[in-house]
């Protein structure tokens, strides 16, 4: 953050499963201090696997954040010279031929339609359409969706005129039109992720033609000329570039500066992932997903069911109090010392073998079991599937990279930061950049304006450094292969 802010100016939209934030970055990709907005939000979720949310109150709730930012800013305001969206993904929401919504929005989380995801993998060669796309037919991802939503209701699937993902639906209200860009489209499952057009077999297969489907776009096309009321009520934005939402994972990779093989993006919040960006297409790695940052820019990677969540079930199940107190007894455990092997499947399994709706295993318990070794051993146990996802992006064991490490999960806990690092034997640098994600999506956005010659011109600041010791490392490679064997014992249909 900063004091002083060099022209131009990007507003950035970061609307996420939680909030909306509205912030502005200078030329530099600093944040500026003290002009920021934030709403909160839930999403609804149903026993039945619904994650919905009204699509028009995300939009409201995001102008609302633009007129905070807007009138704190003041004079500063008029330095704005673009507007940088992201958004979370995969989201999908149906409109009619009018552009009104006939669906709400269903986010990735949605899991309504796992029977017709199970029956594309029985009719389809999954293996060609991950080649072709970089995505599974798995209930996150648009195939399985729309199938779900012409099977259960065929009235609304014949009044459909377009589906849109979460920006595009902000385009349309703002600008009366939208587009969807290459980063966002290749969430959705349906993107040639070679050609860069809408996948015509996936499209044959659903009932669809590119039709239903917006226009695809790279992130530096931008619109101009908001619709009223929006002309009206931010005139200073009316006539400056909006740039295209991209995915929330792609802006979080660039914004704290991993945009190479050398620095991976380690995430872990409620949930967590590890995400590259590489220049080259390459075959996509068993289980994993490549997705776009840009047309020249792919984001190779695997995200987890399992994360923050396990921390907070473990502790809140056994009463563990104090956190700080909780974190000294785990430092002061040995690595693998409790003889616990754990399947940490609390909120199902995706990435690396989308085992599904299969349920947590803790293996081992005795008398002598204490609450906070299961603890210790649940945060090591993440960390393990976390190996497997690392070690198929990264395809060697000589791999020299560092893990950038985010999420409140880590930061909030030293101790799994170590685990990390031991389990991977890699240093995990704890990244500084408070908004990484907004700040990429502003970073994007500097470039595309001319006012930043490449992505590595505006270095990440990073803070905390843990390095691996190697004798954990070594022990930890054993506790690998029990967890190993304990999957594919109880998940041997998953199992790799």
């Amino acid at each position: 953050m900063l004091h002083f802010a060099e022209s131009p100016l990007i507003l950035t939209i970061d609307i996420g499963t939680s909030s909306v934030r509205a912030l502005l970055f200078d030329s530099r990709g600093r944040m500026v201090e003290g002009i920021g907005a934030q709403a909160r939000y839930e999403i609804l979720t149903t026993s039945a696997g619904a994650a919905e949310v009204d699509p028009d109150w995300i939009v409201e709730q995001a102008a609302h954040c633009v007129d905070r930012v807007l009138a704190v800013a003041g004079k500063l305001a008029t330095q704005i010279a673009a507007v940088a969206v992201d958004t979370l993904v995969t989201s999908i929401v149906g409109v009619d031929a009018a552009g009104q919504p006939l669906t709400p929005l269903i986010t990735y989380a949605d899991t309504r339609n796992a029977g017709d995801a199970a029956a594309l993998r029985a009719t389809l060669d999954e293996a060609t359409i991950h080649d072709r796309t970089g995505c599974l037919l798995r209930t996150s991802y648009w195939p399985a969706r729309l199938a779900w939503f012409r099977r259960i209701q065929p009235e609304l699937w014949r009044r459909a005129a377009k589906w849109l993902t979460l920006g595009e639906y902000l385009e349309l209200r703002l600008f009366g039109r939208c587009r969807v860009s290459y980063s966002a489209a290749s969430w959705s499952g349906l993107l040639d992720r070679r050609q860069l057009v809408w996948d015509a077999p996936l499209l044959a297969e659903l009932a669809l033609t590119p039709d239903h489907l917006s226009p695809l776009v790279d992130c530096d096309a931008p619109l101009t000329g908001l619709l009223q009321p929006y002309a009206g009520r931010w005139p200073l934005l009316h006539g400056i570039p909006w740039f295209p939402a991209i995915g929330d994972g792609a802006a979080a990779n660039v914004g704290s500066g991993c945009i190479d093989h050398q620095r991976m993006a380690l995430t872990l919040g409620t949930t967590g992932a590890i995400r590259v960006i590489q220049t080259e297409l390459t075959p996509t790695p068993p289980g994993l997903w490549s997705y776009r940052v840009d047309r020249d820019h792919h984001l190779v990677g695997g995200a987890t069911s399992e994360g923050g969540n396990v921390y907070a079930w473990v502790r809140d199940a056994f009463q563990l109090g104090d956190r700080t107190q909780t974190e000294a007894g785990l430092a002061a455990l040995e690595p693998d010392s409790h003889g616990l092997t754990i399947l940490p499947f609390f909120a199902g399994e995706r990435s690396p073998d989308w085992a599904g709706n299969v349920q947590a295993t803790i293996h081992g318990l005795t008398l002598a079991t204490t609450p906070l070794q299961i603890l210790r051993a649940s945060l090591e146990a993440v960390a393990y599937r976390f190996a497997v996802i690392e070690q198929r992006l990264c395809g060697r064991p000589d791999c020299d990279h560092r893990l950038i490490a985010s999420g409140g999960a880590l930061l909030q806990s030293p101790v799994w930061s170590q685990i990390f690092a031991d389990v991977l034997g890699r240093p995990v640098v704890v990244s500084a950049e408070a908004e990484a994600t907004s700040r990429g999506t502003a970073l994007l956005a500097l470039r595309a304006l001319g006012a930043l010659p490449s992505l590595a011109a505006a270095p990440a600041a990073d803070g905390a450094v843990f390095l691996p010791v190697p004798a954990r490392h070594e022990r930890y490679q054993a506790a690998i292969e029990r967890q190993r064997q304990l999957y594919a014992r109880l998940i041997p249909t998953h199992a790799s």
